[in-house]
This record gives C-alpha cells, structure tokens and sequence, in this order.
C-alpha cells in the first residue's frame, strides 16, 4: 500500500489530538474483498461508555489535480464506508483534507454538495503544525 505524502504528519496530528493509532492500516475484509484503510484509531469517551472507534481516510491533495484527488477520494471514502458498515458498523470512517484544500477547493459548491451525498464526516488538518484543525459531522 501506498502511503499519502502526509501519512506520518496526519498519524502524529491524530496522537496529539488523544488518539491511539490501532491499525496502519486498518484492513477490512468483505467476503473476496479487501481494502486497506489508512488509519484505525481509538480514545477512551469515559470509562462508563467506553471507546469511540474510527477509521480514517487520509487524502494529501498533492497530484497535478485535485478534481482527480476528490474523485478518488469519495470512491474510496464510499467503498470503505460499506465495508465497515458491514463489517464494524461501531466503527466511524472519516476523510481527512489538509485544511489549505478544505479552506479553498472544498468550500466549492459541487464538492460541498457531493460530501454531503455521501455524508462524510470530515477531519480537517494542517501538516505544518501537525495538528487536527476540525472535526466536521
């Protein structure tokens, strides 16, 4: 598998963010199919509800285009989405977008409109101070 640019970046965004990386990646397995995630992690809600499970997607946006970036980005966020919801619907997927792509290439209203198709729940960061800006539901 292929690692994003910003693998290692968004994985300590996500440690300082409280995060423990459980997976890296996090395989899902689906009959003959098999797709790797980039990421699993956990954190501890409170002892009484225990741990909150996600998954994440992480996208770098580096390629000479981003329109191809997204394109690739929603059919794996789609893909990956089934698969855990048959396989570990406890678990939440999300996309992560460097904060300069959000800030600007995602606030155009055909991408806005096609996350909100897919409903992807969404974590925004920024690679130079390795840090996780947002977290979009």
């Amino acid at each position: 598998m292929a690692k994003d640019f910003y693998h290692k970046i968004f994985r300590q965004a996500l440690e300082k963010d409280g995060w423990t990386v459980t997976n890296d990646p996090y395989t899902v397995r689906v009959g003959r199919i098999g797709y790797e995630i980039d990421f699993g992690a956990e954190k501890l809600i409170a002892a009484f509800k225990g741990k909150e499970k996600i998954a994440v997607e992480l996208k770098s946006f580096v390629g000479a285009s981003n329109i191809n970036e997204f394109h690739r980005a929603v059919g794996q966020y789609n893909d990956y989405f089934v698969a855990i919801e048959i396989q570990e619907p406890s678990r939440e997927l999300y996309l992560a977008i460097p904060q300069e792509i959000w800030d600007d290439f995602c606030q155009e209203l055909v991408i806005q409109k096609a996350l909100q198709r897919i409903q992807a729940k969404i974590i925004v960061y920024n690679p130079e101070n390795e840090e996780i800006v947002s977290w979009i539901k």
